[in-house]
């Protein structure tokens, strides 16, 4: 049994980080960013996401931990770090050009 869990952890340490932020984003973000919900840019919208680009990394990050428009503070993942925020971001920036 301690060998499996050894090996699964194992496992889990080496996923992509592409994979680590697709599940950030869908376990987080999902909900309002396929949607649209309550403005938020949707996943896929060149347009939308476009001048969000321009601002940069430290610039997008620091809206989603402060909050914008009605995008509470942490997007309520009280928990993600800020390599999940950015993760998420960027697979969202990635899926939208």
């Amino acid at each position: 049994m301690k060998k499996v869990l050894i090996a699964a952890m194992a496992a889990t340490m080496m996923l992509p980080a592409a994979a680590m932020a697709n599940e950030t984003y869908n376990t987080k973000c999902v909900a309002c960013h396929a949607s649209g919900a309550a403005g938020a840019p949707k996943t896929g919208d060149a347009a939308a996401w476009a001048p969000r680009a321009a601002l940069g990394m430290d610039a997008l990050l620091a809206s989603v931990k402060n909050g914008k428009g009605a995008m509470p503070p942490k997007g309520l993942c009280m928990d993600c770090t800020d390599d999940q925020f950015k993760g998420a971001i960027q697979f969202m920036l990635d899926n939208s050009k």
